[in-house]
């Protein structure tokens, strides 16, 4: 082969000459793909020298992602811990017994393999059915088989330390292997005898004893000798020595530890279900999977799944909102070193993945180091966590690895949505303004507030459907669609504001300036404030319309400042009316005590089990609809059309009757009559009539009221009794719906009173003290409650409200705070133009505090017009839908929550103040290098 001077290689004779073959060219998809991940590595590098150059912003970001991250951890691993595994379970259930055998029913059972459920074999049984005791129980285990009995929920009245509490014991012999295995004896000694218990930490800081105390009970004085602990119950809690209680008989509270001979096999569980006994023993059944995706028995409820979604995403939008200034200041710092990367030949995908890489690196680092602190944090805090919140002992240490994935992936996405913005933003700037270190002046984009509008509405129309059909995920879907509507309009509402700020003076028109042209760090901030100050808003009025709603339906049970003393122990004899009398006005002040007799049914053909008394509507008086599910439109308005269907919400299933035995002395103070109403009643009752507080059940001056009875050991049903008396109605009587059987009355229907109660007039609502001190006096009757009708529903929504106005405020200090930090760190240049023009030192803490001032004021201003709105749709809807439901259910009235409102009026301010007194107030000299 020869060479020509051309530099052509001349092939041999008798080849044939064939053109050179080009190079293979390498894929399109796997060249792209190349260049992809390069980009991507050098932008993750620029991100990483980044967040060491900027160590202050780095740290701001990373705590406000490291924070959601770590409470979300502790709560995940927390749960997952409290979640007993199968093995777990039965560990705390059974101890060192085999099997527990639990009395269900007095006919034979069947049961799965568990024993978590099970039924009757006998759907329809004939007879009484059969009882158990311990020694046949004991002699069905076989020969060497053994049990010991335990009764839980006993509620024992204590008095310690001069004050009475209950208490719910148990029952168990922890002298015993097998009892002792379901509890642990942390110190002193297990109860030798019935005057003696054992208490558990919780319920010795109740008491306020210690070990060698003595406690009263209704039984005698008993001396606590140790300290146990239930696993599965850290609250107040005895155990009580067996002989302190009736023996373990057949009854819903009944349960047998027992040692088996040999093992647990199918025949002896066929045995012990014939005798209506349940086991749970060990069956050697594995767990399916270590790694679940759940904790727990059985699958989440979708709706409850689909809630907590939307609250997460409205969680995660808090925090790209709150983060997201801190992307946008950076970017603008970096301009110049963007448009080096333009000018470098980059564009503006590469100029993205530059932005976005900060996000991906401070979403990393804030999700590992919220996974390293909240695992650490729920370990290092469980028996806390264990005796305060879940108040029972957790299975292994261990955490819930799907649910830290999704917590990871979940803060990585937040740190890339908060740079979304600026990075598309960092994608359109003009490069030769970048190089000059000049700032362009952003556009007004009408789409975005199109879309912004059409968002929103679109999202209080989703929200007023979801309050219509009472769905918790629909609402929330709309919240979130009508904020993020919101939050598209802040940047147009911020230049609006800033054109009107021309007639301001020098330092709001600044401020309102540098949030017109910092759109990217100003509008994210305010909309952060928007959301929490709307969410508070929102939550406040629906609570505080609920609470009105609840007051004005609100029944009170007696006439107002009237007392009621009950006596708890239905075995023990009631006090004598002149000592419960002489006590009340010794220590309550009472001016008038009658007892109260409530009603029993004779046990003429053996004991009677239940015994229901109650008047009789006449048949052309009774509603002819029944609420059932599945009503039509059309026959829900012919029943709200009848007014014999007039029935309210808490009437669904008929009103509840208070039946007492009265011949007109307890009158009076039970319905609050008048003398001339108290007198016609009176009479009434004592010609062997009736009164009844509800005049539909009078009819010609007469009362139908039946008598229903039956005896659990009776083979046939008892006929019910039935009368019409002779009656009188009270329709302004105080209190629910009540009976007044006169004693001749009660004695035709076979009824018989008994007092066990006493109501008392008195001139003043007694103190917690008069009320201890009278309880004393009949404590050698047993133990009494004293209620006080003050005509006010229990409990409040006040707390919560003010939780709500302060966690919104929390996040708005928060949010003005970081706004206004990055905005003095920005605009150094612009204070010391300031300074430059004769500027005194006070118009730079005038700057930041009016800077606060845009940030919290108008998010909050925003917050609450949108809050109010959204509370106004929802309860509106909900409304609607109650104009048309029955049985018929109160509305709701439209209050505004002040105690709110007040709050977070106070809390811009706030925001302003603390501004203003932690930023310096000399202004600095710099050198201009531009």
């Amino acid at each position: 082969m020869t060479v020509r001077s051309g530099g052509r290689i001349r092939p041999p004779a008798g080849t044939r000459d064939t053109p050179p073959t080009a190079p293979t060219p390498t894929p399109l998809r796997r060249r792209r793909t190349a260049e992809l991940a390069g980009s991507w590595r050098t932008a993750l590098r620029i991100a990483r020298r980044e967040a060491r150059r900027a160590r202050g912003r780095t740290a701001l970001v990373l705590a406000m992602i490291t924070l959601p991250v770590l409470v979300l951890t502790f709560v995940a691993a927390s749960y997952d811990m409290a979640e007993l595994t199968q093995e777990e379970r039965l560990d705390r259930q059974l101890g060192v017994a085999d099997a527990a055998l639990h009395w269900v029913s007095r006919h034979p059972v069947v049961q799965d393999e568990s024993g978590d459920s099970w039924s009757s074999r006998d759907p329809e049984p004939s007879g009484p059915g059969s009882t158990l005791t311990t020694e046949e129980l004991t002699a069905l285990l076989g020969p060497g088989g053994r049990v010991t009995g335990i009764r839980d929920w006993i509620p024992v009245s204590v008095r310690a330390q001069g004050r009475d509490e209950t208490i719910m014991g148990r029952a168990l012999d922890l002298t015993d292997p097998l009892a002792r295995g379901t509890a642990r004896l942390r110190e002193g000694r297990a109860p030798a005898g019935p005057d003696e218990v054992a208490a558990s930490r919780a319920a010795l800081r109740r008491l306020d004893i210690r070990i060698g105390g003595t406690v009263t009970t209704g039984d005698g004085p008993r001396r606590v000798v140790g300290v146990v602990e239930f696993p599965d119950n850290l609250g107040p809690m005895l155990a009580l020595h067996p002989a302190a209680v009736p023996p373990v008989e057949p009854g819903p509270d009944a349960t047998w530890l027992a040692d088996v001979p040999g093992t647990v096999d199918a025949d002896l569980v066929r045995r012990l279900n014939e005798q209506g006994l349940v086991v749970t023993a060990r069956t050697g059944a594995e767990e399916e999977s270590s790694l679940r995706l759940w904790p727990g028995q059985g699958g989440a409820d979708v709706n409850d799944l689909g809630t907590s979604v939307l609250v997460g995403g409205l969680g995660l939008l808090e925090v790209v909102l709150l983060v997201g200034p801190a992307f946008a200041v950076g970017v603008r710092r970096r301009r110049r070193d963007l448009a080096l990367v333009a000018v470098a030949g980059g564009d503006a995908a590469q100029l993205r993945r530059v932005v976005l890489a900060d996000g991906v690196v401070l979403g990393l680092l804030g999700a590992a180091a919220g996974l390293v602190l909240g695992v650490a944090a729920a370990f290092a805090g469980r028996p806390l966590v264990e005796e305060y919140v879940f108040g029972a002992r957790f299975g292994g240490y261990r955490c819930w690895p799907a649910a830290l994935v999704v917590v990871a992936g979940v803060a990585v996405l937040a740190g890339v949505l908060a740079a979304l913005a600026p990075a598309w933003t960092a994608a359109r700037q003009d490069v030769v303004a970048g190089l000059a270190g000049r700032r362009t002046p952003p556009r007004d984009r009408g789409r975005w507030l199109t879309v912004g509008v059409v968002l929103a509405a679109g999202g209080a129309a989703v929200a007023a459907l979801g309050a219509t059909r009472t769905t918790p995920t629909v609402i929330l879907l709309g919240l979130i669609l009508g904020e993020l509507g919101l939050v598209l309009c802040t940047p147009t509402l911020i230049g609006l504001l800033a054109r009107l700020g021309r007639a301001l003076p020098l330092a709001p028109r600044i401020a309102l300036r540098d949030a017109s042209r910092n759109r990217a760090s100003a509008a994210p901030a305010i909309s952060a404030v928007m959301a929490a100050v709307a969410a508070s808003v929102a939550l406040g009025a629906y609570l505080a319309s609920d609470a009105q709603r609840d007051r004005v339906a609100y029944q009170p049970a007696l006439p107002l400042g009237n007392i009621q003393v009950s006596q708890t122990q239905a075995d023990r004899p009631a006090p004598p009316l002149d000592e419960v009398a002489a006590a009340a006005r010794a220590h309550l002040g009472a001016s008038a005590v009658v007892p109260v007799n409530f009603v029993d049914c004779d046990a003429v053909s053996g004991p009677v089990d239940y015994c229901a008394v109650e008047p009789v509507l006449p048949p052309e008086r009774a509603c002819p609809w029944q609420p059932r599910d599945g009503m039509s439109a059309a026959e829900r308005r012919l029943a709200r059309a009848d007014p014999r269907c007039q029935l309210r919400s808490h009437d669904y299933y008929g009103p509840y009757v208070h039946v007492v035995v009265d011949d007109g002395t307890a009158l009076p103070l039970l319905t609050g009559a008048g003398p001339a109403e108290a007198a016609a009643a009176t009479a009434v009752l004592r010609a062997g009539g009736v009164v009844v507080t509800d005049p539909r059940y009078l009819h010609d001056g007469r009362v139908a009221v039946r008598v229903d009875r039956a005896s659990v050991g009776s083979v046939s049903p008892t006929p019910p009794v039935s009368g019409v008396l002779p009656g009188h109605a009270l329709p302004g009587a105080v209190g629910p719906t009540r009976l007044l059987i006169s004693p001749a009355a009660a004695t035709r229907l076979g009824l018989t009173p008994r007092t066990t109660s006493w109501i008392a007039s008195a001139p003043e609502v007694p103190d917690e003290r008069q009320r201890q001190r009278f309880t004393d006096a009949l404590r050698p009757y047993g133990e009494v409650i004293v209620d006080v009708e003050s005509g006010v529903p229990p409990g409040g929504s006040e707390p919560l409200l003010l939780l709500l106005a302060g966690a919104a405020g929390l996040v708005t200090v928060g949010a003005a705070g970081i706004a206004t930090g990055l905005a003095a760190a920005e605009g150094r240049a612009d204070l010391s133009t300031l300074a430059a023009v004769g500027a005194g030192p006070g118009v730079r803490r005038l700057l930041a505090l009016c800077q606060a001032g845009v940030i919290a004021g108008l998010g909050s201003v925003l917050g609450i017009v949108a809050g109010l709105g959204t509370a106004l749709i929802i309860l509106l809807s909900t409304n609607r839908q109650y104009a048309e439901s029955w049985p018929i259910e109160d509305p709701y009235p439209l209050v505004v929550p002040w105690s709110t409102l007040g709050v977070l009026v106070l809390v811009p301010l706030v925001a302003m103040l603390g501004a203003g007194l932690f930023t310096r107030s000399r202004l600095p000299v710099e050198r201009r290098l531009d």
